[in-house]
């Protein structure tokens, strides 16, 4: 299906960016996300809410249409411990990491707050069934107006666009993999749902106690990918351990440049 990214003007605010490796982060905390982010709601304008880590900035610079899709986000949150570090190497610090979940059930919470209308769309059918249960039982007012499974083909993308139109969602929170995840998410905004759409890797899984979450110490201490790793080295040894090396190469490449650019 083609792809195009969404218009510039559709980004509000005017908070600073930084580039990293050729990726676009805002310098934002997570109580000034949500503040921008209700902007977006409450102006029915869409929104691709994009959180980067040190896989997701090394698959930008080995994929050229996830550049262009990263980039064109209206917010992009550094969702890793090492790019807060990154960016505090090259003297252009970020605020703090932003993690996915965590500014999930910050949303989740505040739309509970303010009516504002949830789908879930992504995972296993028996995850996000949990999910939902999950977030009713400790959200008793929130509104979940939809849910759909993750396994669906690419030809389902249309139907699966309609049911968002007739749901009319504030806020669409999406567990599908990379990067099959940003392709559908700008799918769907092109194709004219005016919501927020936010990519959220595995949430559904560690909400509906599916997978664990990291213990708070090892949350604190940036160490939560060595949880998830342990969780699942089969999957995830190569992305963290091999992929990190790869992205700490790159950031001291982009540190000598700098350096040659200051003289």
């Amino acid at each position: 299906m083609g792809y195009k990214p969404i218009n510039q003007e559709m980004i509000l605010g005017d908070n600073k960016r930084i580039t990293i490796l050729n990726t676009t982060i805002d310098v934002l905390n997570i109580n000034e996300t949500i503040e921008l982010v209700e902007k977006y709601v409450n102006t029915k304008t869409p929104l691709h809410l994009m959180g980067v880590n040190a896989d997701k900035i090394n698959e930008v610079n080995q994929n050229e249409k996830m550049k262009e899709i990263v980039n064109s986000c209206g917010i992009i949150n550094a969702d890793g411990a090492s790019v807060v570090l990154a960016s505090k190497y090259l003297e252009k610090p970020l605020p703090e990491r932003v993690a996915g979940i965590n500014l999930m059930m910050k949303i989740i919470k505040i739309s509970e707050k303010k009516s504002y209308r949830i789908y879930l769309l992504g995972a296993k059918e028996e995850v996000v069934n949990t999910t939902k249960d999950v977030l009713e039982k400790k959200f008793p007012n929130l509104i979940i107006c939809g849910i759909h499974n993750g396994y669906f083909k690419e030809e389902d993308w249309k139907n699966i666009s309609n049911e968002i139109k007739n749901r009319k969602p504030d806020f669409v929170f999406v567990g599908i993999t990379s990067p099959i995840k940003e392709y559908l998410i700008e799918y769907l905004q092109n194709d004219g749902n005016n919501c927020v759409f936010m990519g959220v890797g595995g949430s559904f899984d560690v909400i509906s106690g599916n997978i664990p979450r990291a213990p708070k110490w090892m949350q604190r201490a940036n160490l939560e990918w060595l949880f998830r790793v342990m969780c699942e080295p089969k999957r995830l040894f190569k992305r963290y351990f091999v992929g990190n090396i790869v992205f700490i190469k790159a950031v001291i490449k982009e540190k000598k440049q700098q350096k040659r650019e200051n003289v």
